[in-house]
């Protein structure tokens, strides 16, 4: 136990955008994985849905992997999930109108276009995660 102790703290002083980028990655492949098989089950015409399907199954994975291991944070749990919930509400919108865009008036592909928007939003959602859900408050 001690091991993981001294790794997971090893892991907590990597800075942040490093971290972001390799959990963000593992959190935006399991998500797209989650929106290519709904769309693969419900059919293309149903992106929409899918988007939410997306959404709302990898939002918990994601809230404990941006927790544990991008912000390193302890305790607030409510409080932060609840954030979180409001970054993901402001992302999930980006991302259908992204989506849609691109559906629309430019790729036409619903994977290709869900892909180039899960990266676009993950820039927001960084941001909403770093200064609101998981702000640490510096003491003076």
């Amino acid at each position: 136990m001690e091991v993981l102790k001294h790794i997971y703290e090893f892991w907590c002083k990597i800075p942040d955008k490093i971290r972001f980028l390799f959990i963000g990655g593992v959190n935006a492949a399991i998500s797209y994985v989650i929106f290519a098989i709904a769309v693969y089950i419900l059919g293309q015409e149903h992106y929409q849905i899918c988007v939410i399907l997306q959404w709302t199954i990898s939002s918990v994975f994601s809230y404990f992997n941006q927790k544990f291991f991008v912000f390193c944070t302890k305790g607030n749990y409510l409080k932060e999930y609840l954030k979180c919930c409001s970054t993901w509400a402001v992302s999930y919108f980006i991302n259908v109108i992204i989506l849609e865009l691109l559906v629309r008036f430019a790729i036409k592909n619903v994977y290709i276009s869900q892909f180039i928007s899960i990266f676009l939003v993950s820039v927001v959602t960084y941001v909403l995660f770093k200064y609101f859900a998981f702000r640490v408050k510096k003491s003076d």
